[in-house]
């Protein structure tokens, strides 16, 4: 491509970003209501005030990757999520759908701790998400999650747009919240030990834990939620050892069966409504990973899983977890 033909896409480019910029409801921060936005979150697909742009950087790449509308050069990849959001008011409408009672947006002259708590809420936490949209972030920084995380917004809106069932909600049945406690004699990659990390996966959902430096005994204590749909299979769990320049490692992987924890909980309904009590367990057998049974219990109005799973393929290895069932309407 020549040197002109390059300036004319750049510009072009440009063109469309400053369109979507002009419409009116982006004249204003979508975070603060600050008016003429010279920022804006790419991935996200909002304009941005100058203060509010300093939280989102903040928050890591991963959870918002902070543009100048003006000064940085964008993709036509990002400049095409921005239009396919459609604009503040569109994205609001998503990552503000439920913003709890005696939680206020903050104003264009918030402080600076009013912003971060607001915007770490909508953006990080997902606190006002719809349930079904809801990725837990971690605290990682891959390319793969952060391509969850918008693209399970993005897609949102093309529902929305094609289909007449309440944003696709129709999809789902609940939720699922993984806490990854911990790995016990875990599988050495490197010299001397491994960096893990665990990642699940659920259908086309993928989260991950962080990375644990140089522990072959790691506590992550880290929760991660997963949307579960109508036609749910096991999630799969995967240890990798983290490499700095090289691909990471496989550590073993496991999957876990989590039919006798949604048959349970539907059957007994609202937890809320019954004391502490066993209602259910999946089975050790020979074909699943279990070290033991995993009884399923109602504990302070909850439905949740205790299960140590031993990984395959691997030397060595196990991973204890607790699994807790969220109805739609919970």
């Amino acid at each position: 491509m020549s040197r002109i033909s390059e300036l004319q896409k750049a510009g072009s480019a440009r063109r469309r970003l400053r369109e979507l910029l002009s419409q009116t409801d982006n004249r204003k921060c979508a975070d603060c209501d600050a008016p003429d936005p010279k920022w804006a979150s790419a991935n996200i697909g909002v304009f941005l005030c100058l203060k509010c742009c300093g939280v989102h950087r903040s928050l890591g790449t991963h959870i918002s990757k902070v543009l100048s509308v003006t000064l940085d050069d964008w993709s036509d990849d990002e400049i095409d999520s921005m239009i396919e959001v459609g604009g503040n008011s569109s994205a609001n409408s998503i990552y503000e759908a439920f913003i709890p009672e005696g939680v206020s947006k903050p104003g264009p002259d918030a402080s600076h701790e009013q912003r971060m708590r607001f915007i770490r809420s909508k953006y990080e936490l997902q606190e006002f998400l719809k349930p079904s949209l809801r990725i837990s972030s971690g605290k990682t920084s891959s390319a793969s999650l952060q391509t969850s995380f918008s693209r399970k917004i993005l897609d949102s809106f093309r529902i929305s747009s094609t289909s007449n069932k309440s944003d696709g909600l129709i999809e789902f049945i609940g939720l699922l919240k993984i806490n990854v406690k911990k790995g016990y004699n875990l599988a050495i990659r490197d010299m001397m030990s491994s960096d893990p990390y665990v990642v699940l996966t659920l259908g086309k959902q993928t989260v991950q834990t962080t990375v644990i430096r140089s522990n072959l005994n790691p506590v992550w204590n880290e929760e991660l939620m997963l949307s579960v749909p109508q036609d749910f299979g096991p999630v799969k769990l995967q240890v990798y050892d983290h490499d700095t320049f090289s691909a990471d490692d496989i550590m073993g992987e496991a999957e876990i069966d989590i039919q006798p924890l949604i048959t349970s909980a539907m059957a007994f309904g609202d937890p809320e409504m019954f004391g502490n009590m066993q209602i259910g367990k999946w089975l050790k057998s020979h074909d699943n990973a279990l070290i033991d049974d995993a009884i399923i219990n109602i504990v302070d109005g909850k439905v949740k899983q205790e299960v140590v799973l031993k990984l395959q393929n691997v030397e060595s290895g196990e991973i204890e977890l607790e699994l807790e069932w969220l109805a739609l309407d919970q």
